[in-house]
Order: C-alpha cells, then sequence, then structure tokens
C-alpha cells in the first residue's frame, strides 16, 4: 500500500513525524503545510533538514491534493478548527492535539480554556492509545492522539485497572519530563538559565494530562505532579496504587506479561530491573519496570518513553499503520540513540 500523507506544522513534533514518514516504506507521497514557514523549505526552519527537498506549503494547498492521512501536529484550538474543515478529506486524520482526546467537551473547556469542538466530531474521534486501540480505530476518520504524559502513565497502570486490581482513588503519578515537551516556542520556563541544574514541579493538580489519565484509566481520581527537568527528550513515570488484593512482584510481572504480549513496543523489564530514558531516546519503545511493596498491597510501575516518539510523532504513526492494516512497526524500527 502506497499512502499519500500530509503533515501540518512544524514544531517538534511534526518534524518528528517527518523524520518517520521520510524513511515509512508505505509512504509514496509525503507533503507539509505551515500557516506560519509557508514558502520556506523545512531546511531553512532546521539545519538538520537542510540538505532535503521538502517544500512547506501553504495550508490553502491542502485544496490541491488528494491525501489518504493528514496529520495535525497544530496547537489546541488550531485542530479543531482544521479538522471541522476537512474531516472526510483525506481519508483519515490524526490530531496530535488535545482538540478530541475528550468525549464530554464541559472537561476540554475546563482544562484547555477554549471552546471545544462540535460534539459530533468528539463523540466520532477515536482515543488512540495505540497499545489498547479499540476495534473502531480501523476505520476511523478521526483519530485523537494521546498526549505524552497520559501514554506513558496509561501504559503503567491499565494493565493493574483492566484486570480490576486497582483500588480507586489510589493511582498517584509522579512524572519527569524533559524540555522539548513544551513544544519550540520561547518562555521563561523553559530558558537555559531557568531549566539548567534545575527540577520543579509545575501545575500540580491540575494539568490538562492529569484529567486525560484519570478519564481513561477510569480508576477514579488520580494524583498527578508533572516535574520539568534539564534534559531534552524523555519522560519517566513513577506510578504508585493500592491493590485490591495482595500481590507479589512475580504476581505484576506475569499479568503484564501476559497483557502486553506481542506488544513490538512494549520492553517489560524483569524484576530489578527498572526503566531509563536514555534507553528509549528516538524510539518508540516504552520500556516497563514494577515491583510489589513486601506486603504485597501496594504496586510501583515505572514507564520510560520518549515524548516526542512514543508520547506523540511515533504512536501518532503506529496509529496509521493500524488504521490501515499495515505492519504496527512500519517506519518505527530504529534503534534508540545511545548514548
Amino acid at each position: 500500500m502506497g499512502l499519500r500523507v500530509g503533515v501540518v506544522g512544524t514544531g517538534y513534533g511534526g518534524t518528528e513525524l517527518v523524520r518517520l514518514l521520510t524513511s515509512h516504506p508505505h509512504v509514496d507521497e509525503l507533503h507539509l503545510y505551515s500557516e506560519s514557514q509557508a514558502g520556506k523549505g523545512l531546511g531553512e526552519v532546521y539545519a538538520a533538514w537542510r540538505d532535503a527537498d521538502l517544500p512547506l506549503l501553504p495550508l490553502e494547498a491542502l485544496e490541491e491534493t488528494e491525501l489518504d492521512v493528514l496529520f495535525l501536529a497544530t496547537p489546541h484550538g488550531a485542530s479543531r478548527e482544521l479538522v471541522t474543515r476537512w474531516i472526510g478529506r483525506p481519508q483519515v486524520i490524526v490530531d496530535l492535539s488535545g482538540d478530541f482526546r475528550f468525549r464530554d467537551g464541559a472537561v476540554y473547556e475546563r482544562f484547555y480554556r477554549m471552546p471545544a469542538a462540535p460534539r459530533s466530531l468528539l463523540e466520532e474521534a477515536v482515543y488512540g492509545l495505540a497499545e489498547f486501540a479499540p476495534p473502531e480505530l480501523s476505520r476511523a476518520r478521526l483519530v485523537a492522539n494521546p498526549g505524552c504524559f497520559p501514554t506513558a502513565a496509561l501504559l503503567a497502570l491499565l494493565p493493574l485497572a483492566k484486570a480490576g486490581l486497582l483500588r480507586p482513588g489510589s493511582a498517584i503519578v509522579d512524572a519527569k519530563t524533559g524540555v522539548s515537551g513544551a513544544g519550540r516556542s520561547p518562555s521563561l520556563a523553559t530558558h537555559f538559565s531557568e531549566v539548567n541544574e534545575n527540577v520543579r514541579p509545575y501545575n500540580v493538580f491540575v494539568h490538562r494530562h492529569g484529567a486525560e489519565i484519570e478519564v481513561y484509566l477510569g480508576a477514579g481520581p488520580v494524583s498527578f505532579v508533572p516535574h520539568l527537568v534539564p534534559m531534552t527528550r524523555g519522560i519517566l513515570v513513577t506510578a504508585y496504587g493500592e491493590l485490591v488484593e495482595p500481590m507479589t512482584t512475580e504476581d505484576l510481572f506475569e499479568l503484564y506479561r501476559h497483557t502486553y504480549a506481542g506488544r513490538p513496543f512494549v520492553r517489560l523489564l524483569r524484576p530489578g530491573t527498572y526503566p531509563e530514558t536514555k534507553a528509549v531516546q528516538g524510539s518508540n519503545f516504552v520500556d516497563i519496570g514494577l515491583i510489589a511493596t513486601a506486603d504485597g498491597r501496594k504496586a510501583v510501575v515505572m514507564a520510560a518513553i520518549d515524548n516526542l516518539v512514543k508520547g506523540a510523532a511515533g504512536q501518532a504513526v503506529q496509529n496509521m499503520n493500524l488504521r490501515f492494516g499495515l505492519p504496527e512497526t512500519a517506519g518505527l524500527v530504529g534503534r534508540p540513540l545511545y548514548p
């Protein structure tokens, strides 16, 4: 299958999509669109692409090209407008913003502080947490790509929640993220002098990704605290939960091994080994480690991802592969960058 693909957006997520799609074996055409950088080449925006012939087209050029897939790596609010205009043409839209992640528009408006998309589109969108994607993904016109923190947190906790083993309301998610998660637009909070040699929590209990984790975990309130750390890429989540019945670490390991059997991007680490961000950098892997407390009443599950790949562009390509019946690993087989 040769796909005709478009990407809207030239931020970090959009450019990561380009990196993955230019080597995807089933992508025949790739068209790039930008509102702010139209008329330039991608190499004029990012030096890493200076040798590439990749023009950035204005959004109006979407009228002239027939696409199979359109990826929206656009800000919240902008995606809502583009999907409303373009749904159904192309065949599939994969949105990397938060505009279609909540069925309940009131939840979106509370945390994003802007009008929600039309109810019909919110109800049509399929939440694309790839390892738990519903059957509807195979015929979806609109895929809501999960946020980066929710991807790591949900992959860490969903096996327990789905098995009915996570005590409702007990989940605590402590998360650390690199600075690229804030996007390319500069701000005081991401200034080198503010971030270097510094770790700080932010948006405690009010982060929009906390609401997303809570909705899709389905195990009552979640206490979510994100932290900004002085690195470019990566998320490390440490999730704590009380267990409905006592479990050993080996019990936990067997549950997760069974849940993720055959999932090519989940690397379950043997007890006593724990994930680290460096081991997944540049890849679509999630590394998961776990341990039960000595009394068996609590589980601690850790997950590491690259926020720009598994937490954004890589999962979006994974969702495209699942949607079109392609090998799930197509275009995503690169090894992590190490060191």
